[in-house]
């Protein structure tokens, strides 16, 4: 019964968990296009989410849960997107590739933006490296920008099959969440905190908002 459960909220809670720092049953997911979930950001106005795949980005709004845009990218044959910047007031995004290319889309109009050259927000070359994208390295190497993140009282970190893995401070172990439905043994989830929940992603496209305790 406990394992239907499981498989039926695509999310298992570890049974050796001494406390909670999120509540068992996601309070919603956002579905995209099938494809592994490597980077989330929230945009500035707090309406929508980015969602980066290893399959270009996707835009969604979050109240209707439908995409708004859907961003190709390409770099050396690589379409994953590791990193994304929106600026300030929310009306482009910048996305990266592993080598640290950029590309910029208005979000008026969903369409790429081609003279970066005027766009000041953009980071320079050093400040992608800085970031951990790295010039020249193959596009199978993978570059997890949301492999940890704090909230409060609680530490998380992307472990191996999907699983996130929630902490005390000290670095005890206080609950494991895990996605039986991913394929991926490699995928490392994308951890993102909000004033008020947990978001993550799995290795099918599925964006997965939990309430924080």
């Amino acid at each position: 019964m406990i394992r239907s459960l499981g498989l039926l909220f695509s999310f298992v809670l570890s049974a050796s968990a001494i406390g909670q720092a999120v509540l068992g049953t996601p309070v919603r997911t956002i579905t995209c296009k099938k494809a592994e979930v490597n980077f989330l950001l929230l945009a500035p106005k707090g309406d929508r989410i980015l969602v980066c795949t290893d399959k270009g980005a996707e835009l969604m709004d979050l109240e209707t849960g439908k995409r708004v845009f859907e961003f190709p990218f390409m770099e050396d044959n690589s379409t994953a997107v590791w990193y994304a910047l929106f600026n300030d007031n929310g009306e482009y995004v910048m996305l990266a590739g592993f080598t640290g290319k950029r590309e910029v889309y208005d979000l008026k109009t969903g369409k790429k933006d081609g003279e970066l050259g005027r766009l000041k927000w953009l980071p320079n070359s050093l400040a992608m490296k800085e970031i951990r994208l790295k010039m020249g390295n193959s596009p199978f190497d993978r570059y997890y920008q949301q492999e940890t993140a704090s909230h409060g009282e609680f530490n998380v970190k992307a472990d191996k099959n999907g699983d996130v893995v929630f902490m005390d401070k000290e670095g005890a172990a206080l609950q494991t969440i895990s996605f039986p439905t991913n394929k991926d043994i490699h995928h490392h989830a994308p951890c993102l905190f909000t004033d008020s929940q947990f978001i993550t992603g799995t290795d099918d496209g599925r964006v997965i908002f939990y309430t924080l305790r």
